[in-house]
């Protein structure tokens, strides 16, 4: 395996070749916001990295299909907070707290690695893969001291990829509270079908109204309606209904097996597909919202606890403990589900 580090004084404007092979081509250029970018890119498609900021993937394309939700940003924007950039494919949430804080957490929105600004990043290359990785250093004085280490790795000839998280607890003498999910930005499609390797009943509707929510009248009544059982929970027929955003939980996962699939079906037959072990992620969110700014269809969100912030997850005794010198890792598969 070949490692090339990543530098940010080598990123500008004009976009430069940094790796090529007869399967990848890996490019890297500068936003005029200054958020530099790193897409790689096979015979099916591309995934776009930034590596300095978070590791967010910023896009992410397969067969001339477009999985990212629609947003008003035209451009990643350099921010510690990710509503300050959120047009993003995906992006990890965590780690130290994850998700809507209730008033009384005193964490950002889906916490502080969202944005993190990279001590390093580096390309991995090997006959069959690239990833875009780095290291991420969180130190604070009579606080936690970690260290994450995120991969996103695009396989030759594949219209799936993966993404790997390894999380360490740099801290000689303190236990370190760790909640994290996979924010997975889909694209809504109208009249596309979700579905999973769980029972039928496995999602329920959230009950919870975080801060970011207001309800209308319209709303509530949708929501009465999916409790009463009246309305298809799977089926993407109603966009007007999905402002504000409808959120559903899948809880508990490992009675359901190891391995799980969840699946969003368009009408085109291209089907999006998401893979995971439930021994990394014993909790699944769906969030659909659709709206003239944002659209989007999360069909499947793969967290440690429901994403209701720090506070919720510790009182339903679902934040992840990790004591010091212990490690923790996380592995998603997901893109175009290929057909058998």
């Amino acid at each position: 395996m070949y490692r090339i580090s990543l530098r940010k004084e080598h990123f500008s404007a004009a976009a430069v070749t940094l790796a090529e092979s007869a399967e990848f081509t890996v490019t890297g250029h500068r936003y005029p916001s200054g958020v530099e970018s790193v897409t790689v890119r096979n015979s099916r498609g591309k995934v776009e990295v930034l590596p300095f900021l978070g590791q967010i993937i910023w896009d992410a394309e397969f067969d001339g299909v477009s999985l990212r939700m629609e947003s008003t940003f035209s451009q990643p924007k350099k921010s510690t907070l990710i509503e300050d950039t959120y047009g993003c494919f995906g992006f990890h949430s965590g780690l130290l707290a994850a998700g809507c804080p209730s008033p009384e957490d005193d964490h950002p929105l889906h916490g502080e690695f969202a944005c993190a600004d990279f001590d390093e990043a580096w390309l991995e290359i090997d006959a069959g893969s690239v990833a875009v990785s780095g290291r991420y250093e969180y130190v604070k004085g009579f606080g936690h001291h970690y260290e994450a280490v995120p991969h996103v790795r695009l396989h030759a000839g594949a219209a799936m990829f993966d993404i790997d998280l390894a999380v360490t607890n740099l801290s000689a003498a303190r236990t370190m509270p760790l909640q994290y999910m996979c924010h997975l930005n889909y694209a809504y499609a109208d009249g596309a079908r979700m579905s999973q390797s769980l029972p039928d009943g496995a999602f329920a509707l959230r009950e919870s109204v975080p801060a970011h929510v207001t309800p209308t009248p319209r709303w509530t009544a949708f929501n009465e309606a999916i409790q009463a059982g009246t309305v298809a929970t799977d089926l993407l027929d109603s966009p007007q209904e999905y402002d504000p955003e409808i959120v559903y939980f899948a809880e508990d996962l490992d009675r359901y097996g190891k391995d799980l699939e969840f699946r969003m079906e368009r009408t085109d037959g291209t089907t999006f597909c998401t893979r995971f072990s439930s021994s990394d992620f014993p909790v699944a969110t769906r969030w659909l919202l659709h709206n003239a700014d944002q659209k989007t269809a999360s069909f499947v969100l793969p967290g440690t606890s429901r994403p209701e912030g720090f506070l919720a997850a510790q009182a339903a005794g679902t934040l992840v403990e990790l004591a010091p010198g212990q490690s923790r890792t996380f592995h998603v598969s997901t893109g175009i589900k290929e057909e058998a």
